[in-house]
């Protein structure tokens, strides 16, 4: 299996250069390849196979830069092609733009190219970089490529991608069977409700932090656009937008490590998110709680231990299906929050529906 570990970098000013440097010429060389191959398929219909030693002749601030950076970019530039052909539902390639792409490139181990370690990051073209190492690497692990990025308030990362042999972890684990099992089902306030007594209360930083960034926002909207006040302005929401972004990461994954230590396997629904957001005006909260990342997460942690995340139909009816005795309420409105049922049950509608969870996982698990 592959897994990342991401670092903050701290490049000198001429550093600083050459990755800007890197990241327009990765930017220009795939927007070059895309439009000359859109050019060669209405000519002549068919697909043109370029590559970047094509364009250094005729371009030659392409040298400048790390070439297995370059590389990449045709990777990329292949794999969307085939996304498209495979699914055109999820696009055709873009152009890059350099206001609004996201700025990073990504270079590959080759004959020892790459050295990691003593607080220093040595990469191609750039040299060694200073690296604040939060996290231990564990022994065995092999570096296979290294992505370096540049996030809108200035700060530069590098995510290190190890590649590892997790076979006898897993079936290690695998022996010990789904004893525990938890239900998880989504919730508007708070993110998610659980079957057990496990209690945790999304704060929502997107809401605590609306009022600072709104005055940030407006500071910014009454700058003029290429100014230095304005490219400070800018930054100043960029570092807004980034400290939500933080207080959610972190937030998330406490839990899913809390969660995947604890229980052997976990029930959720199989609900689209992007959809939900769509409606009934939730687009706001169901983007801030955040809940498709908390599944990502979880469900590699959950693998990494040789666990399973079991993802439950969406037209299951957890809501409607009273867990003590099995009956299926026919109608269920949305503003009723504690289901009441004719045996006597009477509990929050979350908390049903995700032990309703708990019970078909564990029925999916034993078929």
């Amino acid at each position: 299996m592959n897994k990342a570990y991401k670092f903050r970098i701290y490049p000198n000013k001429e550093q600083e250069v050459l990755l800007s440097k890197t990241f327009g010429c990765c930017r220009f060389l795939y927007n070059a390849m895309l439009s000359d191959k859109i050019s060669e398929y209405q000519a002549t219909g068919k697909m043109l196979k370029n590559t970047p030693a094509m364009y250094k002749k005729e371009y030659p601030f392409l040298k400048e830069v790390d070439s297995l950076a370059l590389a990449n970019v045709q990777l990329h530039l292949e794999k969307a092609y085939k996304n498209f052909f495979r699914s055109p539902s999820v696009g055709f390639p873009k152009y890059k733009s350099k206001h609004k792409s996201r700025d990073s490139y990504t270079t590959n181990v080759v004959n020892g190219n790459i050295v990691f370690g003593d607080g220093k990051l040595k990469l191609p073209k750039l040299g060694k970089v200073r690296i604040r190492q939060h996290r231990e690497i564990p022994e065995g692990y092999h570096l296979k490529s290294v992505t370096v990025s540049r996030e809108p308030s200035g700060k530069y990362y590098a995510s290190l991608l190890y590649e590892y042999n997790c076979g006898e972890k897993q079936a290690a684990d695998c022996t010990y069977g789904h004893t525990r099992i938890l239900g998880i089902d989504y919730a508007m306030h708070g993110m998610a409700v659980f079957s057990d007594e496990l209690n945790a209360v999304y704060p929502g930083y997107l809401r605590q932090a609306e009022e600072k960034l709104a005055r940030e926002q407006k500071r910014l909207s009454h700058c003029q656009k290429g100014s230095s006040n304005y490219k400070k302005q800018k930054r100043k929401v960029a570092l807004c937008h980034e400290k939500v972004r933080n207080q959610r990461k972190d937030y998330i994954h406490k839990l899913t490590r809390k969660i995947a230590d604890t229980y052997d396997a976990v029930g959720v629904e199989d609900i689209d998110m992007k959809a939900m957001g769509r409606c009934l005006h939730f687009g706001k909260s169901v983007m801030d709680n955040s809940y498709g990342m908390f599944r990502n997460i979880l469900t590699y942690k959950l693998e990494e231990q040789g666990k399973k995340l079991v993802k439950i139909d969406r037209f299951f009816p957890s809501s409607k299906k009273c867990c003590k005795c099995g009956s299926v309420k026919k109608e269920l409105k949305l503003s009723e929050r504690i289901y009441r049922c004719n045996c006597g049950s009477v509990m929050d509608r979350d908390k049903n529906a995700a032990i309703n969870i708990r019970e078909e996982a564990r029925r999916m698990l034993t078929a």
